[in-house]
C-alpha cells in the first residue's frame, strides 16, 4: 500500500551535516594527492638534473632527451643505475672513444640487439626514425660516463 506521508512522518533518520563535509574534504585530499604524484612524475630526477646546464641547453640534446623520455627507454635503462639493460652512463662510458658511436647506437635503437650486456635482449624500435635515433644517441653519449666502465652485467 502506498499511502502519502503525513507531515509528522520522516523518511528516515536525517544524516548528520558533518558527514557531507567529511566526504567533500576527503575527495579534495584525494585529488590533491593524485595531482602531487602526477607533478612529481613529470619532474626530472636528481640524476637528470646532474647533467650540465650547457648540455641541456643545447637544442639537439634537449630534443634527444625528450625523445628518450617519451619512448619506452626508461623501462629498461636508468640514467646511472642498471635495470634490465645497462644504464645510460655505462653505455656512454663504453662508447666514449668510438668515432661512429652515434650511428652505431642509433642503429641499435632502431634494430634492437642483445648479447653485448648479458642475456637481456633490447627490442627494436622501427617507429623511431633514423634522425630521431641519432638525436637520442647523441644525448645518450652526452650523459656523464658511469664510474664502472667494465660493462659487466
Amino acid at each position: 500500500m502506498n499511502r502519502p506521508l503525513a507531515d509528522d512522518e520522516d523518511e528516515g533518520a536525517p544524516r548528520p551535516r558533518w558527514l557531507g563535509w567529511a566526504i567533500v574534504v576527503f575527495m579534495v585530499l584525494v585529488v590533491l594527492g593524485v595531482l602531487n604524484v602526477g607533478w612529481r612524475i613529470l619532474q626530472p630526477g636528481p640524476a637528470v638534473q646532474a647533467l650540465g646546464a650547457a648540455q641541456q641547453a643545447d637544442l639537439g640534446l634537449a630534443a634527444g632527451r625528450a625523445l628518450v623520455e617519451g619512448s619506452d627507454c626508461m623501462r629498461c635503462h636508468g640514467l646511472v643505475r642498471r635495470y634490465v639493460g645497462p644504464s645510460f652512463g655505462q653505455i656512454a662510458a663504453r662508447h666514449a672513444g668510438r668515432v661512429d658511436a652515434p650511428e652505431y647506437l642509433a642503429r641499435k635503437i632502431r634494430e634492437g640487439g642483445g648479447g653485448e650486456w648479458g642475456r637481456a635482449l633490447m627490442p627494436r624500435h622501427p617507429q623511431i626514425t633514423q634522425a630521431q635515433a641519432l638525436q637520442m644517441a647523441q644525448w645518450l653519449l652526452a650523459v656523464p660516463p658511469a664510474a664502472a666502465t667494465d660493462g659487466a652485467p
